[in-house]
């Protein structure tokens, strides 16, 4: 087994657990826009672009057409109201690792761009290379967020089968294997199982023991 030429990582779940910024932010939204309070935040939904989560809540009250209201709306309380996530173990061992070997490395995630920027910042992680739903015309579970990563990491589509993608969702991991890429689960949303029935290699509760297992063989 040789070392992976690149290391691909979802942002929510995989870097940091960000439920709480993100459903307080959806909660404000909902409630300045329709004065009520809203539904719980489906499973199912997890590493699903924002505007697929704001149709579903949306559709709960009947309010389809006003979708890309809420959107925006919870884009900006994210950014207003800014709740620095909790960065998750392993991620700093992660990237100085990565660093010392001198692998490219970073960050596709169907979170918004300003939410990355924030929590990048107010974390001081080490990721300098980073996507987030806007660069994107088709979000995951399209394999496009994480081809816009490797290309911009300057990949070519003959290295892709040698990328590691670590991600959290069924979503993400349907586009990493649509990419060509190697998907890594971490179990911080679905089990093991589940992971690897959509795809994933292998299995790793944090970043932390991913780290562990790579620095043991290399």
């Amino acid at each position: 087994m040789k070392l992976p030429k690149g290391f691909l990582f979802d942002f929510d779940g995989v870097i940091v657990d960000s439920k709480e910024s993100h459903n307080s932010a959806w909660a404000s939204a909902f409630k300045e826009l329709f004065n009520s309070e809203i539904a719980p935040f489906p499973k199912t939904h997890a590493g699903k672009s924002p505007m697929i989560i704001a149709e579903y809540f949306c559709s709960v009250i009947g309010q389809e057409e006003r979708t890309e209201e809420l959107f925006y709306l919870k884009d900006i309380h994210l950014d207003k109201y800014f709740k620095v996530p909790k960065l998750l173990p392993g991620v700093r061992e992660f990237t100085t690792f990565l660093s010392e070997k001198n692998i490219s490395y970073g960050i596709a995630s169907n979170a918004t761009k300003q939410f990355l920027k924030n929590s990048i910042h107010y974390l001081n992680l080490e990721f300098t290379t980073v996507f987030g739903v806007q660069d994107y015309i088709k979000p995951k579970p399209a394999p496009e967020a994480y081809i816009t990563l490797a290309k911009a990491l300057n990949f070519k589509e003959t290295d892709f089968k040698d990328i590691w993608v670590f991600e959290d969702s069924l979503t993400g991991t349907r586009a990493a294997k649509l990419a060509g890429m190697i998907p890594i689960g971490i179990s911080t949303q679905y089990s093991e199982e589940e992971l690897k029935k959509a795809g994933s290699i292998l299995v790793f509760p944090t970043l932390l023991e991913a780290y562990h297992f790579l620095t043991n063989k290399f």
